[in-house]
């Protein structure tokens, strides 16, 4: 134990570690406490006990990409399609704001159907009737001109999971069409418009070793995003990973209290994949040292069908249900959910 501490505490301080000093603490079961008491410090020295909350609106489940490990993966026959139209986003925006939400999460598969114009008539909209909340999008790899257009439209956070940095191990998981140099200078891109990025990846994808997770904690330490996402990686049975066993919930545990220990100041979500694997998933994400919830505010009547991963939590709620069962949840944990824009604090410029 005085081990993990020593390291943790040199964590803490530094930022950094050596590559085999991080794998270790990857690695080791009996890292968890004191990673996770050295995370919750900090996290509540900078955030508090405040939980922010973000309104996910899963819009579409088309895409045209091919990903191994996704279940709305463009060669899947079996997955029913839908799409929302611009007055359904609008609706859930609507209920979203009137329970308190500040920040609308549109989340989507690469679909075609939606064209720049039509996603900034999307953007503009929601801009226009909620002036004082963030709009965070979620849709992949795109030209840095639709990436401008998207900001100056209104939409000011992205989310875009590098999801590996590992150039191998990213060839294992998706098709020959993608490539991880474009997915890295599409992150690239989104900072110099001036968008808050958040990135990420999976925790357990099949093929991954700890040296491609370490390779994950140097890109973003090479980043530097304002959000960082990771979850366990969830089998789908359609996919070509089909048994392939899930991610560790204590693996992605441990990496959450890394990353909150590496990137202090970073917004850290606990995952609906957290909740997922384990009915206190979001709950011991929280005590890791994540800072973000994301309740859906989906229509109920197609949550079911946004299926990356199978028996996704939340399916059947409706949005108010899922937005107090959460608060409950998050209550419970020590944290409480705050009404708020929650951008990323930054930190305070250091004298020279």
């Amino acid at each position: 134990m005085d081990c993990f501490e020593t390291l943790i505490g040199r964590l803490a301080a530094e930022r950094n570690l050596s590559d085999s000093e991080l794998a270790f603490l990857i690695e080791n079961d009996s890292a968890a406490e004191p990673l996770f008491a050295a995370a919750d410090r900090v996290r509540r020295s900078i955030y508090g006990d405040e939980v922010y909350l973000r309104g996910l609106i899963e819009f579409t489940n088309y895409c045209k990409n091919n990903c191994y490990y996704c279940g709305i993966r463009a060669g899947n026959p079996n997955a029913v399609r839908y799409r929302l139209s611009q007055e359904e986003i609008l609706a859930c925006c609507e209920e979203g704001y009137s329970l308190g939400f500040r920040t609308f999460v549109l989340q989507g598969g690469e679909d075609p159907f939606f064209t720049d114009d039509r996603l900034c008539n999307v953007i503009s909209a929601i801009r226009k009737r909620f002036s004082d909340c963030a709009i965070t999008l979620s849709v992949g790899e795109k030209p840095k001109e639709s990436y401008q257009a998207y900001f100056q439209a209104g939409a000011n956070r992205y989310l875009l999971r590098h999801e590996t940095a590992d150039d191998a191990h990213y060839k294992k998981l998706h098709p020959g069409s993608m490539s991880p140099e474009n997915r890295k200078r599409c992150l690239f891109n989104l900072k110099a418009i001036g968008f808050q990025v958040g990135s990420g990846f999976m925790v357990g994808s099949p093929g991954q070793t700890t040296e491609n997770l370490v390779c994950d904690l140097r890109f973003l330490q090479q980043l530097r995003p304002d959000m960082i996402g990771i979850g366990p990686y969830l089998n789908h049975a359609q996919t070509p990973f089909a048994g392939s066993p899930d991610g560790s919930l204590w693996q992605t545990l441990r990496l959450i209290s890394l990353l909150r220990l590496m990137f202090p100041y970073a917004l850290i979500p606990a995952t609906t994949a957290l909740g997922t694997i384990s009915p206190e998933g979001r709950e011991l994400g929280l005590k890791a040292g994540a800072n973000v919830v994301m309740p859906n505010l989906s229509p109920v009547g197609v949550r079911k069908l946004y299926d990356l991963y199978e028996n996704k939590i939340c399916t059947g709620e409706e949005a108010a249900q899922c937005r107090d069962c959460l608060a409950r949840r998050v209550l419970k944990a020590g944290y409480r959910v705050v009404t708020a824009v929650g951008d990323v604090k930054k930190e305070p410029e250091k004298n020279h």
